[in-house]
């Protein structure tokens, strides 16, 4: 007996987040239903005009607007940044490059040197551990 599976399907707002674009941006019809896996892929894929247009000009998702500015979602919002924003307004803070942004982005770059001398020193230990074993 063969059983019937029913599409897996996700709300609008993981599929918007997988997008990568602001739920509140897309439109109605991709607001109120559900997605397939099939229908998000086909969107990846061949993305329509509305969403080739929100990923170039927004407005876009927190994570999205930390993202191209260098900064972490936690940084945005001590900078006071707690809504979508535009490509454009991106851009005009990357002109303006406030103090608080400024801050953050060296932040990030500690977290990420940081981040990247545990990951050297464990696969150093790993490696000494490998040896030692042989």
């Amino acid at each position: 007996m063969k059983s019937h599976q029913s599409p897996q399907t996700m709300k609008p707002a993981t599929a918007a987040k997988k997008l990568g674009v602001y739920l509140e941006a897309t439109p109605a019809e991709f607001r109120e239903g559900a997605v397939s896996r099939a229908e998000l892929d086909r969107l990846q894929a061949d993305p329509p005009a509305w969403l080739r247009e929100l990923r170039a000009n927004g407005p876009h998702p927190r994570p999205v607007v930390a993202a191209k500015l260098g900064v972490s979602i936690a940084g945005l919002a001590r900078g006071g940044v707690t809504e979508a924003l535009t490509t454009e307004q991106i851009e005009a803070l990357k002109q303006e490059l406030p103090e608080w942004l400024q801050k953050e982005r060296a932040t990030q770059a500690e977290v990420r040197k940081e981040g990247a001398r545990i990951k050297k020193r464990d696969a150093e230990r790993a490696a000494r551990s490998e040896s030692g074993r042989s």
